[in-house]
């Protein structure tokens, strides 16, 4: 039983961290699905997938992480999330685990994390001799980024099957690499 001096995270790995973001800002986890590219995207924004007739973005924390080696492979999955009201999808290395840390178990970042830009980092968990890096979804949604992204995914009607192309021309046109055809 989840105590109120307990958090409840989703704990996924990207390269060797294990990184945790609140259960409830989580919709679901699926497996990675094929991405279509978004021509002029930030190099950390893989593109878009169509999730059962909605666009959503996918960041690739592994590349948003600066990560030296980015493998792709079967545990690979996509987290999706929403926070500050916008969905996007979490490319990570792997996510298996609901994480209760004591409150009283986590610490706030050190300051140097702070000055150097990463202000989405709000604590370091730590549980049975590792460190949980806690992640704020809502402070790495807010960068332009992902919210120019989401602005046009969003503005497509979830129950619509919106395809790809249409988000793309939305964001002002471009040649599609890859695949064009409906994902999901």
């Amino acid at each position: 039983m989840l105590t109120e001096k307990e958090m409840q995270l989703v704990g996924f790995r990207v390269g060797r961290e294990t990184y945790g973001v609140p259960i409830a800002m989580v919709r679901e986890i699926v497996r990675a699905l094929e991405i279509t590219p978004v021509p002029d995207a930030p190099a950390h924004v893989e593109g878009v997938v169509n999730l059962r007739g909605r666009i959503i973005p996918v960041i690739d924390l592994r590349k948003r992480f600066r990560e030296a080696e980015i493998v792709a492979g079967k545990k690979n999955r996509i987290l999706v999330v929403e926070a500050a009201g916008r969905v996007a999808g979490l490319l990570v290395d792997a996510a298996s685990e609901v994480l209760k840390i004591p409150r009283s178990a986590i610490e706030p970042p050190p300051e140097v994390l702070q000055q150097e830009g990463l202000d989405y980092i709000t604590g370091m968990g730590k549980r049975d001799g590792r460190l949980i890096v806690l992640v704020d979804l809502e402070k790495l949604m807010q960068r332009g980024d992902l919210r120019r992204l989401s602005d046009v995914t969003e503005t497509q009607p979830a129950s619509a099957a919106c395809t790809v192309p249409a988000a793309v021309a939305a964001l002002g046109g471009g040649q599609l690499r890859g695949n064009d055809s409906q994902h999901g």
